[in-house]
């Protein structure tokens, strides 16, 4: 691992992994920032919150809704198909 890697994983720290039976959602703090990321088999979401704007991580926990998963899900599925129209765009402009 480079240095720099090494540095961010030493202060980037996994506050909490949140179970889901569809995504790996996990809650990170960094940089005076709770990040919530989403990931589903190669695709990421991140959302980002300054740790003053909200009073606990339980907070940013109970912010990762039903409503919001649902909207990450379009979101993924937009995120494949575009993928997958630049891979095959990819082979045309050879």
């Amino acid at each position: 691992m480079t240095a720099i890697l090494l540095f961010l994983l030493k202060i980037m720290r996994v506050l909490r992994d949140i179970p889901h039976e569809l995504y790996k959602i996990q809650i990170f703090q960094y940089n005076e920032k709770y990040i919530v990321e989403i990931e589903l088999d190669q695709y990421e979401q991140t959302f980002k919150i300054g740790e003053l704007d909200v009073d606990s991580l339980d907070e940013v926990e109970n912010m990762v809704t039903k409503q919001l998963l649902s909207n990450t899900l379009k979101r993924f599925v937009e995120m494949r198909k575009e993928w997958q129209e630049a891979f095959v765009n990819k082979n045309r402009k050879k």
